[in-house]
């Protein structure tokens, strides 16, 4: 038997002489697997949000926290034009359209409901269904009534009965014919928001339990509603933390799916990820091979549950082409052929959201663009809708079932992935040397080492102990 100290240095050393000649490959040569097309049950869609999309906002937390910013102006007007929004988004040939109630809208004083705000949500729904679609409500997207903060917000011993009597309004009302629900979209980020926007002197673990308490109430309304319904909570992946972010929330949650919104990865060779906390998100760069790792991430930590995702999008600056050329049409082949390569290998992904449907206010400004129909609210008052290359794209991969099996992308991996370190390494490399498939033999143990996409073995448990 050989000493562990010498295999550890063995697959340490195989390791970085894997990742050298790695970066020195074609990119073609990072990705040859080939990937079958998905499931024709697989669901496609298109995702948006209140506050950020339908202008006319009224009393909000974030009415308030978007002082200072960018002027919010009436954003892209979806109050008004919801049906362009939605006829553009059957024209794709998606079978979902999230959007989300907005509960400042409904009411937006204790007690007192908006009749013409669920007039516009009854229009909304309608217009999604008689375009043969079904809709993904979100009834939290980060933004609360105005009054509600005024009463303290999550850290209200109240506060989850009042946010269950009005999802009690809206859940009946739009519950059934195969409407899925967010509960809270991102809630990790929202009381972040909460934390450093708000007057809020409680840290946002403390406010986890009441917002997990709100989920899980409105979770058996749901269920006693319509006992058929897909619920869940959606979570934004950031590389290194989620699996005990997840602990903290999801792992508390009743959930009949993950929902994943996946945006950034870390690699040895990229850390752009971080242009992201000061709102320059197109100077972030892709790494589509984070997904797969992301997904079979949580298969492993979550067995059993199926996985939608929720959001997933690229962002650029103001419309104009990104600097590193890479285009949306590219971001979103790139992503789904991850995707279906981790679906090959079992992950159970059943359905995928573009983020999103237009451009939007991205929290605070419109020069992040994340549109499939891309509007400059700020230089075009009439706020016209104009397609991108991924409209094109999406139509296609929707209409082949996904990326062709033989699909190469166009960014290569990144240079050892922070949540599946020497795993992501191989890998590829291995992929590409053994002609397709995911590397069958662990060469120099590094699959073993790595613990697989989970990031469960031994290095992965010391370097995330080490953070």
């Amino acid at each position: 038997m050989r000493r562990p100290g010498r295999t550890l240095m063995t697959a340490l050393f195989g390791g970085l002489a894997l990742g050298v000649v790695m970066a020195l490959l074609p990119a073609g040569a990072h990705a040859a697997a080939t990937v079958p097309a998905v499931p024709d049950d697989f669901r496609w869609g298109v995702a948006t949000s209140g506050y950020q999309s339908e202008g006319s906002a009224p009393a909000s937390n974030w009415s308030r926290y978007d002082d200072g910013m960018e002027p919010y102006l009436n954003s892209v007007d979806f109050l008004n034009r919801y049906r362009e929004d939605i006829a553009n988004a059957a024209s794709l040939g998606v079978d979902t359209f999230r959007f989300g109630v907005e509960w400042a809208r409904v009411e937006p004083e204790p007690g007192v409901i908006d009749p013409a705000a669920l007039a516009f949500y009854d229009d909304v729904v309608a217009e999604i269904r008689s375009h043969g679609m079904t809709p993904m409500i979100t009834l939290s997207h980060w933004v609360h009534p105005a009054w509600f903060a005024d009463q303290g917000a999550w850290a209200n011993p109240g506060a989850v009965d009042r946010f269950l009597a009005y999802a009690e309004l809206i859940v009946p009302r739009y519950a059934g014919d195969g409407t899925t629900w967010i509960t809270f979209n991102e809630p990790v980020i929202y009381l972040q928001h909460e934390l450093l926007d708000s007057d809020n002197p409680l840290p946002a673990l403390a406010l986890a339990p009441q917002v997990i308490n709100a989920h899980n109430r409105t979770y058996d309304l749901i269920h006693r509603t319509d006992p058929d319904a897909l619920v869940s909570s959606n979570a934004a992946y950031i590389p290194g933390v989620q699996p005990a972010l997840d602990v903290l929330f999801l792992h508390q949650m009743k959930l009949d799916f993950i929902g994943l919104d996946y945006y950034y990865g870390v690699a040895l060779d990229n850390y752009t990820a971080s242009a992201a906390l000061t709102g320059k998100f197109w100077e972030v760069k892709p790494a589509p091979e984070g997904f797969y790792n992301a997904l079979k991430s949580y298969h492993a930590r979550f067995p059993g549950k199926p996985i939608w995702i929720i959001e997933n999008g690229m962002a650029t600056d103001n419309g104009k082409p990104r600097a590193d050329g890479y285009t949306r049409s590219q971001h979103l082949q790139d992503h789904l052929y991850w995707m279906q390569r981790a679906m090959a290998e079992g992950v159970p992904v059943i359905g995928y959201n573009y983020w999103s449907i237009t451009d939007n206010y991205e929290w605070g400004s419109y020069r992040p663009r994340f549109g499939l129909w891309t509007v400059d609210v700020v230089t075009d008052p009439t706020l016209t809708r104009r397609p991108t290359d991924g409209v094109a794209t999406y139509t296609d991969v929707i209409a082949r079932g996904g990326v062709p099996a033989d699909y190469v992308p166009v960014a290569p991996p990144g240079l050892c992935n922070i949540d599946n370190l020497l795993g992501s390494c191989a890998q590829p490399l291995l992929s590409g040397l053994l002609g397709g498939g995911t590397a069958s033999t662990d060469v120099l143990g590094l699959q073993t080492l790595a613990g697989g996409a989970s990031g469960g073995g031994l290095l992965g448990g010391l370097f995330k102990k080490s953070r």
